[in-house]
């Protein structure tokens, strides 16, 4: 990208072209990113993709800041969203704390909080008070633990209402766009039809604004497992081991270094 996205733009590509927003955790992988990401999401999901963790519930706001910072000096232009994590968005009053240090303590552009409803009097909150807020509803993974596990939304007629009221007051509140995650296809996009604001899916099928997968997931470098909704666009693991086994080889043999790498 060679100029900065902003939310306007964002607001404007709804209806005329997909928007693409991938998940990153440091400067390096953001730099790449950004020739070809609108947004880049420093997700709370790092401690599953890096921390060996089974949930994002242990992702803290310091490591938030720290690895929005990150992405921040390594993506000059793309739009950058701060995760909020478990814990720090309770109250109306402590959400605008943690969201303030978000603000002051990085270059983000926006925070992302899970909820809909629920959670809408809290954006209003924030928005009021100069955050810029991308909502997130469907699939909450911080709500993993009290639901029993990742269950897909938008199976039942009640889920279906359910997501359109959450998408409508998370709109209503002021955020500028949304995330829907693991929601029936079919149902994700009547919820896309439903507002005026960009919602990016993932793993909600191709009738919304844009797409966000995690840069690990479709690079191929996360092994445990694969959601149904990632494609891998790199078996990256592979590529990996392979290059280290034979950078150790040659260490192992002494054909590295070689005269061109020594001084």
């Amino acid at each position: 990208m060679t100029k900065k996205i902003t939310i306007s733009s964002i607001k404007k590509a709804k209806g005329v072209r997909p928007l693409v927003m991938i998940t990153a955790y440091d400067a390096l992988f953001a730099r790449l990113l950004e020739p070809n990401s609108d947004m880049i999401l420093v997700g709370d999901s790092l401690n599953m993709s890096f921390a060996g963790k089974n949930d994002t519930l242990s992702a803290t706001l310091e490591q938030m800041l720290y690895h929005t910072n990150a992405v921040c000096n390594g993506a000059k232009n793309s739009f950058v969203i701060c995760d909020m994590p478990f814990g720090t968005y309770t109250s109306k009053e402590e959400a605008l704390k943690n969201c303030i240090r978000v603000f002051q303590e990085t270059s983000a552009d926006c925070v992302k909080i899970e909820g809909g409803v629920d959670k809408a009097e809290i954006i209003a909150h924030l928005v009021s008070n100069g955050i810029a807020v991308c909502g997130h509803i469907g699939l909450l993974p911080q709500s993993v633990r009290s639901e029993g596990g990742y269950k897909v939304k938008g199976k039942t007629e009640e889920e279906r209402i359910q997501l359109i009221k959450d998408a409508q007051a998370v709109e209503a509140a002021g955020a500028f766009c949304m995330v829907i995650e693991g929601v029936k296809a079919e149902v994700a996009s009547e919820v896309t039809a439903c507002v005026n604001i960009p919602v990016i899916g993932i793993g909600a099928g191709s009738g919304v604004d844009g797409q966000v997968l995690v840069f690990s997931d479709m690079l191929g470098l996360f092994e445990e497992f694969t959601p149904k909704f990632v494609k891998k666009y790199l078996d990256g693991s592979a590529l990996v081991k392979e290059a280290i086994k034979n950078y150790a080889d040659e260490v192992i043999s002494r054909e590295f270094p070689q005269e061109i790498h020594t001084y």
